[in-house]
């Protein structure tokens, strides 16, 4: 795309939101009627992502550019989008070489579905009982912190894990069932044994639109919410994470990843390059593979450098937000006001300001990504027992819940939480456990009408 073609869809992207910003006022002036104990539509938060919100509804609304991006910084981003969806191959390749030698995926995109949430397990964390030196995970002797479970032609994978669901029917209230699956995971085809106390987590991809403003929350901001003692006894802490900023060999805020174990997108971006297709990048110049009978003996310069990492991470931080989409509709304010409710909000805490960012489109927008950004334990049933830095083996971050109703039209699915296990919202509702086993069981009282008024809400977001 050119710049003048980039300028004229912004222009006309302008127009929308200038078109449905008044179709909106003149409903809010409307009288609704509903079941409602007050108005629960708000006309702002249709800018989900504030000024970088788009209005887009079809399969691309995950993967656009920031509405409000200058021009020079829409043509990084298009860089970056370039090499979110390159493919990478075996070296000696001049272009796009350096895979492996064992690895997850071959690009970014593969796992991100058009920038998205990934329908199958794509990463599979694992670690000894105990710290590392770094306060993380501890690696595992001959396989490090990630299982790779492809390699480069006449190498050995380090092993798979094979995925296997047991159901379990429940009731709700009303005495509608309702079924959940839960995972058994097993190792096999490992190139080696395996520990026996070795332990696991396995992940789906999570979308990467929006992340440019979330790492513009301020720090002091996100912290401030915590409740680590539960001091207000309203049985939600919020506890936020800290881990190690491989680039400035400090502990920082974990902001990303499903345990809140990045801290910021330079180093999710390299980490993703590193462990998941095996490129070695600046920040983590050695093969994860260094040390094992994989590893290609070659010492050399890193697979890609500076700039490549920097536009891919610009590329994530300044993807748009879709807005969302009939807020005004009573069945979906009544969704909202029963999420509230049942206390959801706590923990899928609806707004924040950012701060002053590096880039500056991302600065002091009011957003609406429903999450605190913290760390709560969701109870035995979601548990992995990996810890992960601060993060115990039931505790993991809040998910954003801005475009999860766009999920069945930009990736084809509706499958969620960190391994994928719920196959739609609502069975992932009913996995919550722990500080939101309240907020569940308050939702399997509703009636059947009520569970569907909050599942619009949810939808609409």
């Amino acid at each position: 795309m050119n710049y003048k073609s980039a300028t004229m869809k912004l222009n006309t992207r302008n127009i929308i939101v200038c078109c449905i910003a008044a179709f909106i006022a003149m409903l809010s002036a409307c009288e609704i009627d509903a079941p409602l104990q007050q108005n629960w539509f708000d006309a702002d938060e249709y800018y989900a992502g504030g000024a970088t919100t788009i209005f887009d509804a079809t399969s691309a609304a995950f993967s656009s550019p920031a509405a409000n991006l200058a021009i020079h910084n829409l043509e990084k981003h298009f860089e970056g989008d370039l090499t979110f969806e390159q493919t990478y191959v075996t070296a000696p390749s001049d272009i796009l070489g350096g895979l492996g030698p064992v690895f997850n995926n071959t690009s970014c995109v593969s796992c991100h579905t058009l920038d998205g949430r990934g329908k199958e397990p794509s990463v599979f964390r694992v670690s000894l009982p105990g710290i590392a030196a770094n306060g993380g995970p501890l690696a595992i002797p001959l396989f490090g912190t990630q299982m790779q479970d492809k390699a480069i032609f006449g190498v050995d994978a380090e092993g798979d894990i094979s995925i296997a669901y047991t159901e379990e029917t429940f009731y709700f209230a009303d005495g509608k069932p309702y079924t959940l699956r839960k995972p058994v995971y097993t190792f096999s085809g490992t190139y080696i044994a395996i520990p026996g106390n070795a332990l696991l987590s396995v992940r789906v991809a999570p979308p990467v639109f929006g992340l440019g403003l979330l790492e513009s929350i301020p720090e002091d901001d996100i912290v401030g919410y915590a409740d680590v003692s539960d001091a207000d006894g309203d049985g939600i802490s919020g506890k936020p994470n800290y881990v190690w900023d491989a680039k400035e060999n400090v502990a920082a805020l974990g902001r990303f990843g499903w345990k809140a174990n990045q801290p910021h997108l330079n180093q999710q971006t390299a980490g993703a390059f590193s462990e998941d297709m095996g490129i070695t990048n600046p920040l983590f110049p050695t093969e994860s593979c260094f040390g094992q009978t994989q590893y290609d003996g070659l010492n050399d310069d890193t697979e890609i450098d500076d700039y490549k990492l920097d536009v891919t991470s610009f590329y994530t931080k300044t993807l748009a937000v879709p807005a969302p989409r009939d807020l005004e509709d009573p069945d979906v304010m009544l969704g909202k006001q029963l999420f509230y409710e049942a206390n959801c909000n706590s923990c899928h805490k609806p707004s924040w300001q950012t701060g002053v960012a590096e880039i500056p489109e991302l600065s002091n927008q009011k957003i609406y990504p429903y999450s605190d950004m913290l760390l709560h334990d969701m109870g035995e049933g979601l548990a992995d027992h990996r810890p992960d830095f601060l993060a115990d083996g039931n505790e993991w971050k809040t998910r954003p819940l801005w475009g999860i109703g766009m999920t069945q039209i930009a990736n084809g699915h509706t499958v969620f939480l960190h391994d994928g296990r719920a196959r739609n919202i609502e069975e992932a509702i009913l996995w919550h456990g722990g500080e939101a086993e309240s907020s569940k069981e308050y939702y399997r009282q509703l009636s059947e009408s009520e569970r569907k008024a909050m599942l619009q809400f949810l939808n609409a977001l």
